[in-house]
């Protein structure tokens, strides 16, 4: 069921991004704000460097300076006034081979950590359909 709904989100992704989301931030609002974001970036994270499938993408990175940039780029997606300053996706991820089954499991474990903070599913649902295009980006091999 997961790989059809991640399947699924990226077949949005072409819809995803609108200009109509940098006006609205009631996503932003849904998920905390800025600290409910940095809350669950920093649970995300963690989760993300003890993963066995995917944890060795993680192993050596600067956890909390990762969960900041993060929580920036969240905040940024979900329409709150952040601004994300790192590198773009494809930089950031050019050299690492990630899969579509690195992806997907990394999907998997923000869904994980949104459950785990009480996130509603339909507001999950809303911030992956506007992170999916970043799949293209990411995923290299």
């Amino acid at each position: 069921m997961r790989a059809l709904f991640i399947t699924l989100l990226l077949a949005l992704a072409g819809m995803a991004a609108s200009p109509a989301h940098a006006a609205d931030d009631s996503l932003y609002r849904a998920f905390g704000e800025k600290a409910g974001m940095a809350t669950l970036m920093t649970d995300f994270v963690g989760r993300l460097k003890t993963d066995a499938q995917i944890g060795r993408y993680f192993k050596d990175v600067n956890a909390k300076n990762l969960a900041m940039q993060l929580t920036d780029q969240l905040c940024s997606v979900a329409g709150g006034a952040c601004e994300y300053e790192g590198a773009t996706m494809k930089q950031s991820h050019a050299e690492l081979g990630i899969t579509r089954a690195d992806f997907n499991r990394l999907v998997e474990v923000l869904q994980d950590t949104m459950n785990a903070r009480g996130i509603a599913f339909g507001v999950q649902n809303e911030m992956l359909a506007r992170l999916a295009p970043m799949y293209r980006d990411i995923q290299t091999k």
